[in-house]
């Protein structure tokens, strides 16, 4: 998947805040977007090599998009707004017999990711982009969520009225072998996603095919709870 059109490398220097980076391109500081508001902390660290997307909007305040990074030899996709692109591709593939796949749909009190819809049934899917990885085990979330687990609870609301409902790790690297919810940073969240699953929610999480352009939504990765 395209997401990025013009690109270049720079090297990362510090954040001051969750929105900026500054970024060291061709041996001039620039400022940078982040376009992650997650912490990141084992990603954004000083001396490491970065890809940024060039803007050609001349009423941005930044020239530049931080959106890849590259940790050891993994090359890891940090856009927050990658996975729910890749994942409107991959549900056509994802849930057999869809035959309409809709973006940002309410229900209830709160905003789900995607429904699909197939000839007999609906599919309400919440998606999560995953980039904290820890020796192989790919871990969410990287920061407390109390919006996560509200919407795990509507997943399962969702399936209480006789939908399926799935909640989507969209893990934005390859080389990890295992999925789970990240206890030790919000316990909360890992008892509610058990929960889920107990009540019928499906919880699915796949790796990525990451290049400069974009990710790919590519192969399953085992979720272990």
């Amino acid at each position: 998947m395209i997401l990025y059109q013009n690109v270049t490398e720079g090297i990362f220097l510090s954040r001051p805040n969750r929105f900026i980076a500054h970024v060291l391109v061709d041996g001039k500081e620039e400022v940078c977007h982040v376009k992650n508001t997650g912490r990141c902390r084992e990603l954004l660290v000083s001396g490491a090599k970065v890809t940024l997307s060039i803007s050609d909007n001349p009423l941005r305040k930044t020239n530049y998009d931080l959106v890849a990074v590259w940790k050891g030899d993994t090359y890891i996709n940090m856009d927050s707004q990658a996975p729910n692109h890749a994942a409107g591709e991959a549900l056509w593939h994802l849930i057999p017999g869809a035959k309409q796949v809709k973006g940002e749909v309410t229900h209830g009190e709160s905003r789900l990711d995607f429904c699909v819809e197939t000839e007999n049934e609906k599919w309400f899917v919440e998606v999560k982009g995953v980039t904290l990885e820890k020796e192989g085990h790919a871990l969410f979330p990287d920061a407390p969520t109390e919006r996560g687990i509200k919407h795990l609870h509507t997943l399962i609301r969702c399936v209480e009225e006789g939908h399926k409902a799935a909640a989507l790790f969209v893990i934005q690297m390859k080389g990890v072998h295992s999925f789970s919810p990240h206890d030790l940073m919000h316990q909360a969240f890992g008892d509610a996603l058990r929960e889920a699953a107990q009540k019928g929610v499906e919880l699915w999480a796949y790796d990525c095919r990451v290049t400069e352009k974009g990710i790919t939504i590519d192969l399953p990765v085992p979720v272990k709870l």
